[in-house]
């Protein structure tokens, strides 16, 4: 594709330089001479994501998600879209976050697009393009999490659907105003996509699981404290601690019972009405709701909203019989509420000494129950009103988590053509009173982009609802995600698909105030994801099995997007240590190799940030997670392995060589490493505090320096360079056997905390990595391997399948394949009996990281979890690498009482290793697969005998 010299300058318009959740849309018509129109291309790029159209017509979205300092453009073949010989016209959507999250970094809105063709330019962003903010989009919309950007709340009414066609007069949009020249403002260099576009596959639900008829608080608002207390916020991601209050006049006409809600959690919880404490809140955890018995007239309500806060929306409703309303207590307010403070306020950094606030603080104190305006006199410099940018009233999540009324009727005939891709609509029942909700499953968990086509009446309102789990009645909400868009109707027959990225298994699609007949001729989701193909493959004598093979490689698809990402609905984010086991998983299954090394290639742009680097990129959130740049350093060295391609490793040796000198420096007297950090491993009770010796950590680092010197020697580096790092591994872990070990106790204790104290925890993490990592030798070795067959019954249990992985890797480093195909079976086999089609986050015997703690998991599609697809491939079809890349590989199977399997291992030059093997007794038959030029060592498991055979696949003549 064509790499010639920018002729385009970034443009935006509007009066902001970085609006708040804006979307703004942008035209331009150009001249396509016939003779280059087959060869034309679009070069774009946007901040923060963009929508292309040519003549109408969608051509992609973009771009990956980058550093500013490199920002990725994407180019796009358009020709087949083009008139030759006469005017087209290019229109782009730019989402533009205006807020730091944990995918991107605050710069200014802005568009970047050239066509070009031939070496010749046919359009370029620059003044004469025309521009329009999308008046539909409420900027005011909540936020989706602290992970992420907006939700939305879309009014159709406000705006011509036919913006991006050829034919749109934008004689009224205003002219674009250029911004930057290429290689200046935020982006300091342009950097061409350097992995392939993500599907997009229109998939349609399976089922209608329930119709009701329900209704919405009457009154619900959705706000976001963190940047109304804390301004700055918009410009960082990392978490905060605020002290301070809400204040709002509560007005009825009659004297009645009012119902405080909080759909998502009540904060600090102290709420006073008229300087008397609401009591009696009820709710299943974190929901929050109290009745209040209230005389007719004002009423004054103070709320203590003192948290500490990532970004999430605080959601706040309130229902009753009476008529009633909420109004601002001070003069000047365009929004119900005065923000009373912050009287204190703190940024946390993992690395960085931590201050809490002060909840002594005079002002603080005194406000406390306050009755009356008159009252908070003395803090009147602390209050102000609360900016309507961090405030808005269309409030869908909390409309959906409280139902004051939701009655289940039976499904008519028909209403399933909803479903189905036929010109037939289906007609939504209608109630007098109340609204119409339709919750529909996709048959699986899905991640893209979420549509529908629908009849209804100017001014119906459309919601929808992305959830994950359900059981009989049970909706498992998605607390601290708000899953939700808005869609207000036009009138007549109409079509919308989100431009915002929602995972979800399943979505409830709710009609409110439908003054006419509802017809939908559709819902559906534009799922979108890295583009595999099932080059992996696995089948069993064991149906169970099976099903936990294919959960774990539909996780891993559904969490391979412009990176490697934890979960395809509450966060999206890309963390650094999940990322290792998902390639590893990637191999066996997929076999991509670009996002790998995507992936790998971002964690360094971290360094300004922290040169420890951070535990998600591109990120905000200056957190460090020091196992997760462990990680990445190994997998820099795994995908070496896994691809022979020794120039990533000279390009990477640098990069790991410069973060772990800086780890080095944080080696204590006693010879161990001692750190402020986001210590975690595993989402359990272990003792991993955020300061101290923590005891996993200092076992990965030690394997850690040995495959860095092993990358160093794979990029070829001189002899004795890496020798710093073989010496720190061996002195490091002399010292962890000298200083971590527990003789009494016969195992590793969990961490020695900053105050010198020695832990009482010990648990199965930190035996499992000292088995892993080579620490544990001779008698302490053999006693930890029997606490892999007996875990004892005081030691913490492993809490998710991100540790069960390491614990795999164990098992199978001591041969013990057969405990591991148990273990998966217990703990996977759950989520199959719970209707799982994807892999969770936890496992459900904790209490740790879910908003509730009876939830099965928090997150039920996320692929650190996808662990299976991987040790089944390794284990029970024996495919193995002996050589960088796959030059000589190992077939051993390993039956562990299973009659047969078969599958396939995708290698990193084509071609696979296909493996089918049959036993009978002690008889096996094998058979075996391979490219030519894959050197085979065939084994059949120890004490088997029986036959095989090789096959040997031609390369295609060059």
């Amino acid at each position: 594709m064509s790499e010639q010299a920018w002729k385009a300058a970034w443009i935006w318009g509007g009066g902001e330089e970085s609006p708040r959740n804006e979307w703004r849309c942008f035209r331009a018509s150009f001249e396509t001479p016939e003779e280059l129109a087959a060869a034309a291309e679009l070069r774009i790029s946007a901040d923060s994501r963009y929508v292309a159209y040519v003549n109408g017509e969608r051509v992609g979205r973009g771009p990956v998600r980058s550093w500013p300092e490199e920002q990725f453009y994407d180019t796009h073949r358009i020709g087949h879209l083009l008139k030759p010989g006469a005017r087209n016209t290019i229109a782009v959507l730019v989402l533009h976050f205006g807020v730091t999250n944990f995918y991107y970094l605050r710069g200014r809105g802005g568009l970047l697009a050239e066509v070009t063709a031939n070496g010749t330019t046919l359009a370029a962003t620059d003044a004469s393009w025309r521009t329009e903010k999308l008046a539909a989009q409420q900027p005011t919309s909540p936020r989706m999490s602290c992970q992420q950007g907006f939700a939305e709340v879309y009014d159709a009414r406000i705006w011509d659907a036919a913006w991006a066609e050829p034919g749109f007069d934008d004689a009224s949009w205003g002219a674009a105003r250029i911004v930057a020249p290429v290689g200046s403002g935020p982006w300091k260099s342009l950097v061409p996509r350097d992995i392939p576009f993500l599907t997009e596959e229109k998939l349609y639900p399976s089922r209608i699981e329930s119709l009701q008829r329900v209704k919405a608080p009457a009154w619900t608002a959705a706000i976001d404290l963190r940047n109304a207390m804390m301004p700055s916020t918009a410009d960082h991601a990392n978490p905060v601690t605020f002290v301070g209050y809400l204040a709002t006049t509560l007005v009825l006409q009659q004297a009645g019972r009012v119902t405080l809600g909080f759909p998502s959690g009540a904060r600090k919880g102290r709420v006073w009405i008229d300087g008397r404490p609401v009591e009696g809140w009820s709710g299943e955890q974190p929901e929050r709701y109290a009745d209040v018995e209230l005389d007719a007239g004002e009423h004054f309500a103070l709320l203590d909203v003192t948290s500490s806060d990532h970004g999430n929306t605080f959601h706040i409703a309130a229902n009753a019989d009476i008529s009633f309303s909420f109004r601002c207590p001070v003069e000047g307010g365009d929004t119900p509420f005065a923000l009373v403070g912050p009287f204190d306020e703190a940024v946390h950094i993992d690395t960085e000494p931590q201050r809490a606030v002060d909840l002594d603080e005079p002002g603080y104190v005194r406000a406390a129950g306050a009755a009356s305006m008159r009252e908070l006199e003395p803090v009147r410099d602390r209050i102000r009103p609360l900016p309507s940018a961090y405030y808005t009233e269309q409030d869908v999540f909390g409309s959906n988590v409280w139902r004051p009324v939701a009655e289940a009727y039976a499904i008519p005939q028909g209403l399933e053509r909803a479903l189905l891709p036929t010109p037939e609509p289906a007609e939504l029942p209608r109630f007098a009173d109340g609204d119409v909700e339709l919750l529909v499953d996709f048959g699986k968990q899905r991640s893209g982009f979420h549509g529908f086509e629908i009849e209804a009446p100017e001014g119906a309102v459309i919601d929808f609802y992305g959830m994950e789990y359900l059981k009989a009645d049970y909706r498992q909400h998605t607390y601290g995600l708000d899953n939700t868009f808005r869609y207000i109707s036009r009138g007549g027959r109409q079509r919308y698909e989100s431009p915002v990225r929602r995972g979800c298994r399943y979505a409830a699609v709710t009609v409110r105030g439908a003054a006419g007949p509802v017809r939908l001729h559709e819902v559906y989701v534009v799922q979108s994801a890295y583009p595999v193909v099932d080059a992996g493959a696995f089948q069993c004598s064991d149906p169970l099995l099976n099903d936990i093979w294919d959960i774990s490689r539909h996780t891993t698809r559904l969490c391979m997007e412009d990176t490697f990402v934890d979960c395809p609905a509450y966060e999206q984010v890309f963390w650094v240590g999940d990322s290792r086991n998902e390639a590893l998983v990637n191999y066996y299954v997929f076999g991509a190799l670009d996002i790998v090394k995507r992936c790998l290639r971002l964690v360094p742009g971290s360094k300004d940030a922290s040169p420890l680097y951070l535990d998600q990129v591109p990120s905000g959130w200056k957190s460090v997670i020091p196992n997760w740049t462990f990680f990445w350093a190994i997998a820099c060295m795994e995908y070496v392995e896994h691809s022979g391609d020794r120039a990533f490793a000279a390009e990477m040796w640098p990069h790991v060589r410069f973060t772990l000198e800086h780890y080095l420096k944080q080696i204590n007297a006693e010879g161990l490493l001692e750190m402020r950090g986001w210590n975690l491993l595993d989402w359990a009770p272990i003792d991993q505090p955020r300061e101290g010796v923590v005891t996993h950590q200092n076992l990965f680092l030690v394997q850690t320096l040995r495959k860095a010197a092993s990358l160093a020697a794979a990029a070829g580096r001189p002899a004795g360079e890496a020798d710093p790092f073989v010496r720190a591994s061996a002195s490091l872990a002399s010292a962890v056997n000298e200083k971590l070990w527990d003789e009494e106790r016969g195992a590793y204790l969990d961490c020695i905390h900053a105050d010198g104290r020695r832990s009482s925890v010990y648990s199965m993490q930190t035996q499992v990595v000292a088995l892993l990592c080579g620490v544990a030798e001779g008698e302490r070795k053999e006693r930890l391997e029997q606490y892999l067959v007996e875990p004892p019954v005081k030691f913490v249990q492993i809490g998710s399948p991100f540790m069960s992985f390491f614990y795999y890797e164990a098992l199978e480093a001591t041969g013990r394949e057969a405990l591991m195909l148990d273990d998966i079976r217990r703990n996977f086999g759950q989520m199959i009996d719970n209707g799982a089609t994807t892999c969770w986050e936890m496992y459900p015997n904790f209490a740790e990281n879910r908003a509730n703690p009876d939830q099965l998991t928090r997150s039920h599609c996320h692929a650190w979890s996808a662990g299976p697809a991987y040790f089944l491939g390794r284990s029970v079809l024996g495919v193995r690498r002996e050589e960088l890349g796959w030059k000589k590989v190992r077939i051993e199977p390993t039956p562990c009482g299973l009659t047969w399997a078969r599958g396939a291992v995708p290698l990193p030059n084509g071609g696979a290793v296909e493996v089918q093997w049959r036993i009978d007794g002690n008889e096996m038959t094998l058979r075996v697969s391979a490219p030519e030029g894959i050197e085979l060592d065939v084994r059949l498991p120890e004490g088997v005998t029986g036959s095989v055979t090789t096959v040997t696949t031609k390369p295609l003549p060059e």
